[in-house]
């Protein structure tokens, strides 16, 4: 009788081990998953945090940068996804718009993907946007984030 029940015991103490040991491979498993590497690319400060404060919360690696070029100077760091201004202004120096560092991107990596914001609403700037194959464009606006967040999870789920 004592056999039985200390062999009972084991089998269930090792059922036991494997459900946390299942539990634990789950929870790594999604942990990498949402370990993707985010760069966000906006002259507007309050932009940046707003988006870098957002993911990084959801789980995902983030860096932000204030111009393209200084996007495209760590494009080696191989960017799941770039996030990019369509606009930026800066009075001390030229800068590349949005559509330029686009195309810089997909010359250096190719299979990065892109998400194009703006608060650019006209037809012909958005279909632009299409004809170069931009993966997603988000319109600036009081729904940024909401959008933004629907936008990424579509399109890293499309990726798998």
């Amino acid at each position: 009788m004592r056999l039985a029940k200390k062999t009972g015991l084991i089998i269930t103490l090792q059922i036991w081990i494997f459900i946390l040991t299942l539990y634990l491979l789950i929870i790594n498993l999604l942990s990498m998953k949402k370990q993707k590497l985010i760069f966000v690319v906006d002259d507007d400060p309050f932009i940046n945090k707003l988006v870098v404060r957002r993911f990084t919360s959801e789980g995902y690696r983030l860096e932000a940068f204030d111009y393209g070029e200084d996007c495209l100077r760590a494009i080696n760091k191989n960017p799941d996804l770039i996030i990019l201004d369509y606009y930026f202004d800066n009075n001390d120096r030229k800068v590349m718009n949005g559509m330029e560092v686009f195309d810089k991107i997909k010359e250096l990596k190719p299979e990065t993907l892109v998400i194009m914001l703006s608060g650019q609403e006209k037809g012909e700037v958005v279909l632009e946007f299409a004809r170069k194959g931009i993966d997603d464009y988000v319109i600036k606006d009081n729904n940024l984030i909401d959008n933004l967040n629907l936008a990424v999870g579509v399109l890293f789920e499309r990726q798998q």
